[in-house]
């Protein structure tokens, strides 16, 4: 594959680039740019964390499981190209050394990395920002305070300049641009591999060493990148990031964007997508629970046919997914409606884990009464799945504590989880169980959140 790019301003042009290589060993192999550091190799520690510019802005990136073809006409800053002409230290390099940021230095350049496009960004969170880079030496008090003292601080004109540069880079059949093109592409190749954001292909790549071929990159493909929030029914495109989803949904949904803030960290979620959420079919993923309490249908193509079909429905197995060869997701969309989805992320740290159960709640409730129930779990069955025997137990019942005792009863008709190193099956049932009484707490107005409530 032929790529065209900017590194730290300036023009990259690469031929018969593999389209598995990463960005990460690229740079320390092939340019001696060692900053950019490997710890974990998966997108968790966030040391190896690169800036990323397209012309809808600067995204902090894990290197580690990006490929170098979806660098396709963007710009790439590494903690090389930080500083300015002549040497003048970037705003966040500056906090750092004065807020003693730094002791053994291996994360240092990934947090520096974030702060830089956080700073671009005029984002502020700092704990949102930096949950992605993990370190063991500082306790992260002088980094943080580092972050703040750069909140005011103009956005240096060489890094600004990135998205003005950006080079123009023609279509390829491996690197569509919108829909079209891709359902061309893939039809004459169907057992391409899709890469959306590489957040979970990356892996197969660094860790399970598999060969990929040939591949299909989507992340030009800008009419899979629209949300639309309409009067009846809100829309998100297969490529529309987690961020951009969270975004989307914080006001209209609000429990629901709260996960999606908790679903890896900020370098993942600039990366995952929505599509590529759904279509790995994995029974942990933190989307498909929420969609289908929300009753998601799910869009697909191939060549020039289309499809819909309810979310739940796409999940058939562990592993097997309603998806014929050349087929690929187009969109998911829900009604809009009154918001009383409730979603309980259940895992060992409370920020970037996996799920060991995630349940997501859509009940309706007029005058005392359950009128409708929409239930389904993650981490309980070999696919996100809904509880029917429990919806079942609650519809047309009195909204009180014994309908939902009596509901809990029947989570077994409906699940039966295994054990592994997340949790047990025993666990997992308990669990899911207190998920629902804690929904009706909540909707008493009782405080419920771990952060909330203090012995």
């Amino acid at each position: 594959m032929d790529i065209t790019f900017l590194l730290n301003g300036e023009t990259v042009a690469l031929s018969g680039v593999s389209p598995t290589q990463t960005l990460l060993d690229w740079l320390r192999e092939e340019r001696r740019l060692t900053g950019t550091k490997e710890g974990c190799n998966e997108g968790d520690c966030g040391a190896c964390t690169v800036m990323v510019t397209d012309r809808d802005g600067a995204r902090a990136l894990n290197a580690c499981i990006l490929f170098l073809p979806q660098l396709q006409g963007k710009a790439v800053r590494t903690v090389e190209g930080v500083a300015g002409p002549g040497g003048a230290l970037h705003p966040v390099q500056q906090a750092m050394i004065a807020h003693h940021g730094s002791q053994c230095g291996f994360c240092t350049p990934g947090f520096v990395m974030s702060m830089v496009t956080a700073h671009a960004n005029g984002a502020t969170d700092h704990d949102t920002q930096l949950a992605g880079n993990l370190c063991r030496c500082t306790g992260y008090a002088p980094i943080i305070r580092a972050a703040q003292a750069v909140t005011d601080a103009p956005v240096p004109e060489w890094v600004a300049r990135d998205r003005l540069d950006l080079p123009q880079v023609p279509g390829a059949a491996h690197s569509p641009q919108s829909a079209d093109d891709l359902a061309l592409a893939f039809a004459a190749q169907p057992d391409a591999v899709l890469v959306a954001g590489a957040t979970d292909v990356g892996l197969w790549v660094t860790k399970q060493l598999r060969e990929l071929t040939p591949v299909i990159f989507l992340d030009r493909c800008a009419d899979l990148k629209i949300i639309d929030i309409g009067t009846d029914e809100i829309r998100f495109g297969a490529m529309v990031d987690m961020n951009a989803m969270g975004a989307a949904l914080a006001d209209l949904h609000p429990s629901y964007g709260e996960m999606i803030r908790r679903y890896a960290s900020v370098q993942v979620r600039n990366a995952a997508t929505v599509g590529g959420n759904i279509a790995n079919g994995s029974p942990i993923g933190d989307n498909p629970p929420a969609l289908i309490a929300l009753g998601a249908t799910l869009h697909l193509r191939r060549g020039d046919d289309r499809r819909s079909l309810p979310l739940e429905a796409f999940f058939v197995d562990y592993g097997k997914q309603d998806r014929a060869p050349g087929e690929f997701v187009v969109a998911v969309s829900f009604p809009r409606q009154p918001d009383r989805l409730k979603c309980y992320k259940l895992s060992k740290r409370f920020d970037q884990d996996i799920s060991a159960v995630c349940g997501c709640f859509n009940i309706t409730v007029q005058d005392g009464m359950v009128r409708a129930a929409r239930i389904a779990f993650g981490g309980m069955a070999g696919v996100p799945k809904r509880a029917h025997a429990v919806e079942d137990a609650l519809t047309g019942q009195a909204w009180t504590a014994e309908t939902v005792a009596t509901a809990q009863t029947r989570f077994d008709a409906d699940f039966a989880p295994m054990s592994d190193m997340r949790a047990s099956a025993r666990y997992r049932l308990e669990t899911a169980r207190a998920m629902l009484a804690r929904y009706l707490a909540e909707d008493r107005g009782e405080p419920v959140s771990v952060l909330e409530i203090a012995p």
